[in-house]
């Protein structure tokens, strides 16, 4: 009995709903005040690094995570998926997780309404600063292209390459945010699970929607 109920559970959901608890404990304890000491460590480390030519590391990642090169890299990968690979269906699924990424990104900013640390600010920007937009939009583009391209890669090294790749894109945007003064480490993880929880909960939509439409077209050759 236990076996088959084990069975029922979904992955992405549990992702999904694991995630969205830890979102959840983040922001209360930024509207509780209990998170500065954990932002105040992880600053003044990252910070602590600062010299020109890792300024210039980190101005890259940050260009490379901003609005517009996060949208021509979507369109890129839409051309390849759909020219070349004729996957409609994924081109479908990356942009309704960029899209709605963006959507709870602006929600929630206003929500929160949390201002951007003002101790040693490399760059200027505007706006709100939790949960981070530019943690969200790495995670959910290189996130999502790890899953759509996961099941391409035939090899083992492939597959752990392509991970590693994806996981050290996210990890050096949103450390980069944190490193030139425009978000707290808070912001960035934060903006990491309500990410994993979004795109956990569209990868369990697409699969049932596979599903549904393999089980129709079994059907139809019955």
């Amino acid at each position: 009995m236990k076996h088959n109920y084990m069975k029922k559970i979904s992955i992405p959901l549990l992702v999904a709903a694991l995630c969205l608890l830890a979102f959840i404990t983040i922001a209360l304890s930024i509207s509780d005040n209990q998170i500065h000491r954990f932002d105040a460590v992880l600053i003044n480390w990252i910070q602590g690094m600062e010299s020109p030519g890792m300024t210039r590391f980190m101005q890259f990642f940050t260009w490379i995570g901003s609005e517009l090169q996060v949208v021509v890299i979507t369109v890129v990968v839409m051309l390849i998926l759909y020219v070349f690979l004729r996957h409609k269906r994924e081109l479908l699924f990356l942009a309704s997780v960029l899209i709605g990424s963006t959507v709870l990104n602006a929600l929630l900013k206003l929500v929160f309404q949390r201002a951007r640390p003002t101790i040693n600010r490399i760059i200027e920007v505007s706006g709100y600063s939790f949960p981070s937009g530019h943690s969200m939009a790495a995670f959910s583009l290189y996130g999502g292209l790890a899953f759509l391209i996961w099941k391409h890669i035939p090899s083992f090294t492939g597959r752990v390459c392509m991970i590693v790749a994806s996981a050290g894109f996210i990890l050096m945007i949103g450390i980069s945010r944190i490193y030139l003064g425009v978000h707290y480490p808070s912001d960035i993880v934060g903006g990491y699970f309500l990410s994993g929880c979004w795109l956990s909960t569209c990868i369990w939509f697409y699969r049932r929607y596979l599903q549904r439409l393999s089980q129709l077209q079994a059907k139809s050759f019955a």
